[in-house]
């Protein structure tokens, strides 16, 4: 079993920069690829970014290739997103969840955060 809590959204002006983190329980942490996804308003939820259980490969969603960045500590069982040049479209609430391979479909992950609000004013 795997517990996720993320934490760092807030309200940003539009060009500014949050970094969300993404504690994590279990011993096992460093076994899993781990993945953001955001979900708007009346949009279904998509994939942001996913990264390989040992941290060198990383992925991103087209729409944040850029200006987000994707990292894990092992040590500290912590993965984060940095998210610099926010904009409003960026706007909605951001899950971190862990899963035995990287992907962008959300189904490939077993666990999942309560996410946590970002919000970008223009």
């Amino acid at each position: 079993q795997v517990q996720l809590v993320e934490s760092g959204g807030g309200l940003v002006q539009a060009g500014g920069s949050l970094r969300l983190s993404c504690a994590a329980s279990g011993r096992t942490f460093s076994s899993y690829a781990m993945g953001w996804f955001r979900q708007a308003p009346g949009k279904e939820r998509e994939f942001v970014s996913a990264i390989t259980w040992s941290g060198p490969n990383t992925y991103y969603a087209d729409s944040v290739k850029g200006r987000f960045t994707i990292a894990r500590d092992n040590n500290k069982n912590t993965v984060y997103l940095q998210m610099n040049s926010l904009k409003p479209e960026d706007t909605a609430v951001y899950y971190c969840a862990a899963g035995l391979r990287p992907s962008t479909n959300g189904r490939d992950y077993a666990y999942w955060g309560q996410g946590t609000q970002v919000t970008v004013s223009s």
